[in-house]
């Protein structure tokens, strides 16, 4: 599952962080990293970008840069 498919209100540990060399980079700069706990909070009105929460702040990430993440769904 990816970070993608993760319905609102839902949280996950994130398992793998993909995508070419300079996104990876970024997302692993901006925390998401390998046993991360992120719960999306929100969508735009169109379903892009999403909200999540993590690390205890919010952060904006665009669907398909949230493909790239690998997560597993946790139960709350």
């Amino acid at each position: 599952m990816t970070l993608k498919d993760l319905d609102i209100g839902k949280s996950g540990i994130v398992g793998t962080v993909g995508g070419e060399k300079a996104l990876r980079r970024r997302l692993l700069e901006m925390g998401i990293t390998p046993g991360t706990a992120i719960t999306v909070k929100k969508a735009a009105p169109m379903g892009d970008p999403i909200e999540l929460f993590l690390r205890g702040y919010v952060l904006s990430l665009r669907l398909e840069d949230a493909q790239k993440i690998t997560i597993r769904e946790v139960t709350q």
